[in-house]
């Protein structure tokens, strides 16, 4: 199994900060966030020989600085989205996948606890996650990748669910099986044939699709997907706003589960 990291955008509504970097080196409670995620995936067992880091934006600068990661670069990053930047490491997948989004802060434990899960597809869900948007100007509630379950189980993924019906947060982080890896594939790849061109999902189409389009899709089609909850100890750093704000929304946070 892989542990895979989508990191190819520039994090244009960071502005400054990515001037020189890419976003997952914009330093955030004192180092950069991939440091944090560096360590999270190592709690659930992934050595530097095991991660995937696909590049895009200011790829020779991290390659430099993080010399013994695997990287793939997607060289479309200013034309896609995070599901088809993903989809670069395709033959990184077929044994299971940890995949994380880069410009993301989360507790070590988060990884583990998504390593140990019995299920095919299990999402990392923040039940803690309407705490971080009080005040947040730059991106409100309606841009958060929400979740709706029943228990354990996911029964839909949108930015679009009322705030009030939502389980929690999907934090970007997530564990496929190789069994739920294939299927993964295999429903990509039906998608983007299906959708050449056009609208699918949500106004989007299919090369800009954010993940979690294509995993709603996939519920809809019956496929059995689960979680696993974190109270808090989760942020992402999308704006110039939410990386001054980490300070507080970490210490303001609990730390138990």
């Amino acid at each position: 199994m892989k542990a895979i990291i989508i990191g190819a955008g520039r994090g244009s509504r960071l502005r400054h900060l990515t001037e020189e970097i890419p976003k997952t080196l914009v330093p955030v409670l004192g180092r950069p966030m991939l440091d944090g995620i560096l360590e999270a995936l190592a709690a659930g067992g992934f050595s530097r020989k095991d991660i995937i880091f696909i590049c895009g934006y200011k790829a020779e600068v991290i390659k430099a600085r993080y010399p013994d990661l695997t990287y793939v670069e997607n060289t479309r990053w200013e034309h896609n989205n995070i599901l088809a930047s993903l989809l670069c490491a395709r033959e990184h997948l077929a044994e299971g996948f940890v995949s994380t989004y880069a410009d993301i802060v989360y507790r070590p434990e988060i990884v583990a606890d998504l390593v140990r899960a019995p299920w095919d597809i299990t999402l990392a869900c923040d039940t803690d996650w309407r705490r971080r948007y009080h005040g947040r100007s730059q991106h409100p509630e309606t841009d958060a990748e929400k979740m709706r379950a029943d228990d354990r189980r996911v029964v839909e993924l949108s930015r679009r669910i009322v705030s009030e019906q939502a389980a929690g947060e999907f934090i970007g982080v997530m564990k496929l099986s190789a069994g739920g890896a294939r299927r993964f594939v295999h429903a990509y790849d039906e998608a983007k044939a299906a959708h050449p061109e056009g609208v699918f999902r949500e106004g989007r189409t299919f090369e800009k699709a954010y993940l979690i389009d294509l995993l709603q899709h996939m519920l809809e089609r019956g496929e059995a997907m689960h979680r696993v909850d974190t109270f808090g100890g989760y942020m992402e750093i999308d704006t110039v706003e939410d990386a001054s704000l980490a300070q507080s929304w970490w210490s303001g946070g609990r730390t138990d589960a």
